[in-house]
């Protein structure tokens, strides 16, 4: 009986059903002692939410969104995986390319929305520069220190069976690195949400960044707090998702789901 109770136990806490009762409790609280205009109580936000979804824009702002936010990481994520195993492997390619990601990668993407919106003008074009900017710099960080912490008896042991240096960095490298990059891909994810929503705030007619920035205008602070929550779900269970795709398609490089 005290072993199915442990059980029950773990399970909720593994859930997160507890943090989320924790937040509701202290969102609940903090709003009591505010008005709704300075902070909705959650009850406000869901009816709220449930007032924009009758509008029927919301779920084609989430749907704008989650798309911008996925071509730009995927586009990132290519590039910054590929260039972050080179940068880690090759001294050539290090010493071309490491100078400009120390630099860049400590210049906020949004920095870079009125230049992206000149020279790639006002459409989803100048978003996905954006959101692939974002995402680039995390990602090839991480890969990079993933290359770096293989341990160079795996080298050895590979050149002392033949292998050529192309071989070993297909064999070693690669699969080497495979959990930091996994963990460059969770952060670069979040940076894409992250940024997604500047750029929908400043130049978009459409998406839950915008959504965000027009309720300001009706003094709406429960649909601003529709947004964020939305912002906070999405990125929440695609961080899951992609948790659970990269625990079983790569367990066997030590990507573990827990």
């Amino acid at each position: 009986m005290k072993k199915n109770f442990t059980k029950i136990g773990t399970y909720i806490l593994k859930s997160s059903i507890v943090t989320w009762i924790l937040l509701l409790l202290i969102w609940t609280l903090a709003a009591k002692y505010n008005t709704p205009d300075f902070l909705p109580n959650p009850k406000v936000t869901w009816d709220g939410f449930l007032e924009v979804l009758k509008k029927g824009v919301l779920w084609a702002d989430i749907k704008i969104s989650i798309q911008r936010v996925l071509l730009g990481f995927l586009r990132g994520a290519l590039i910054a995986v590929p260039l972050g195993l080179l940068i880690g492997r090759f001294k050539v390619f290090k010493w071309l390319f490491e100078p400009f990601i120390s630099f860049f990668r400590f210049v906020p993407a949004i920095g870079f929305l009125s230049l992206f919106l000149m020279w790639f003008g006002i459409g989803e074009e100048s978003k996905l520069a954006l959101i692939t900017y974002a995402v680039i710099f995390p990602v090839t960080v991480n890969t990079i220190a993933g290359v770096a912490g293989i341990d160079p008896v795996k080298y050895q042991a590979a050149e002392s069976l033949g292998a050529s240096r192309l071989q070993s960095f297909l064999t070693v490298t690669i699969p080497g690195a495979v959990p930091n990059i996994f963990t460059g891909l969770r952060l670069g994810l979040s940076s894409a949400i992250i940024s997604i929503v500047g750029a929908e705030m400043l130049a978009a007619s459409e998406g839950l960044g915008y959504l965000i920035y027009t309720s300001r205008m009706y003094y709406r602070t429960d649909w601003i707090f529709v947004g964020i929550v939305v912002l906070g779900l999405i990125g929440f269970f695609a961080d899951k998702l992609l948790r659970k795709v990269a625990a079983g398609a790569f367990r066997y490089y030590g990507v573990v789901d827990k």
